[in-house]
């Protein structure tokens, strides 16, 4: 356990949250309550001031482009005294932020600020198929998945060119939400056509999978320096196929079971960053990894008032953001560095084409649960 103080600290003084500024007055309310409140209080314990800015609350003066100046509302920031989160957001409502978020990002890291996860590490895990080709050989295996384009000409059907061996039902959601939004279960092809149709008025692409089957459980696994630091167990109500809280799921906080604990050492090494959250599904038989979460919610355990377990993990969490920022400032990347290799974070090797499921996967072409 980390018990450096504030005197410890080194020169970092605030953490900021990237994030656009489109909650309404009654989701607002429910995300401070459930966690940046929280989140205020932990960096506070640490000695570090917290806040939540929109994309367009950065300006950057780089009229000298080997020293620019940044400015958060108004206020110099240097590389030294600020973190900034750069989740990529893109619910519904924040489609329109989204080449903002992450221009902005790759601004930042240009400009030398340590990201703790960069640009591209926020790509991977934004869009759920991005995830499951760069951590194709974790050694829990993903669920097989389907990427689906929408448009103007989805009337003409051409993504159907690839489900041909889709079993029903089959789960389909957005690439790129959270927080379970847009999970539906789809019956049959007609299904996914009507879905496919809805998804056309937001452009919002789709992933099609193999239905593990009702009551599957979901584990998120909080990965603080690479080690499994703790899990929160997600149970669907009755006749769901979300397990979410957003969707009526059950929140528990077990052990980290062993053989995810096993499978942190192969994400870790492939994700080179200081916190990270991923999602496994328990189909009853085995675990499939499901989704990398960068910035996954460190959600409460309401059976605790004090939230003792919340508080926790965050602490660690902002805990090993500061000590990565300490040890990227004794180590600074040289500019030109930045320049041709602009990330610190692994380039994906070239993927060969997978081996045939064992005869337990949910293959797409397998017989339907």
């Amino acid at each position: 356990m980390n018990t450096t103080g504030p005197d410890d600290r080194g020169p970092l003084r605030r953490m900021c949250w990237i994030f656009p500024d489109r909650e309404s007055t009654r989701m607002t309310e429910t995300w401070h309550h459930f966690f940046w409140d929280l989140y205020a209080e932990a960096a506070e314990e640490l000695g570090l001031t917290w806040c939540r800015h929109a994309p367009e609350a950065v300006t950057v003066d780089a009229t000298d482009p080997a020293h620019p100046v940044v400015y958060l509302d108004e206020e110099p920031v240097t590389p030294q005294d600020t973190l900034f989160i750069t989740a990529l957001y893109s619910l519904p409502y924040q489609s329109m932020d989204v080449f903002n978020q992450y221009a902005l990002y790759a601004v930042l890291e240009q400009a030398g600020f340590y990201l703790p996860f960069p640009p591209q590490v926020s790509l991977i895990g934004n869009d759920k198929l991005a995830t499951v080709l760069f951590l194709a050989d974790s050694p829990v295996p993903p669920i097989p998945s389907i990427r689906i384009g929408t448009g103007r000409d989805i009337a003409k059907h051409r993504y159907e060119v690839a489900l041909g061996g889709l079993t029903y039902p089959a789960i389909v959601k957005p690439s790129g939400w959270c927080g379970g939004g847009g999970i539906n279960l789809a019956r049959g092809p007609e299904d996914v056509r009507g879905l496919a149709s809805l998804a056309q008025g937001g452009d919002t692409t789709l992933i099609a999978q193999p239905y593990l089957g009702d009551g599957t459980v979901d584990y998120r696994v909080y990965v603080v320096d690479g080690e499994p630091y703790a899990v929160m167990k997600r149970i669907p109500e009755p006749g769901s196929p979300v397990a979410n809280a957003s969707r009526g799921g059950a929140m528990e906080f077990p052990p980290v079971p062993p053989e995810l604990a096993e499978a942190t050492a192969y994400f870790a090494e492939k994700l080179a960053i200081p916190f990270f959250c991923v999602d496994f599904l328990y189909d009853g038989e085995r675990y499939w990894f499901s989704e990398l979460e960068p910035d996954g919610v460190i959600a409460p355990d309401f059976t605790d008032p004090d939230r003792v377990l919340q508080r926790d993990i965050t602490r660690a969490r902002f805990t090993a953001y500061r000590d990565a920022h300490a040890k990227w400032l004794a180590n600074p990347a040289p500019a030109t560095a930045r320049t041709v290799t602009p990330a610190p974070f692994p380039s994906p090797t070239p993927i060969t084409a997978p081996t045939a499921a064992p005869s337990t996967a949910p293959s797409l072409r397998s017989e339907a649960r």
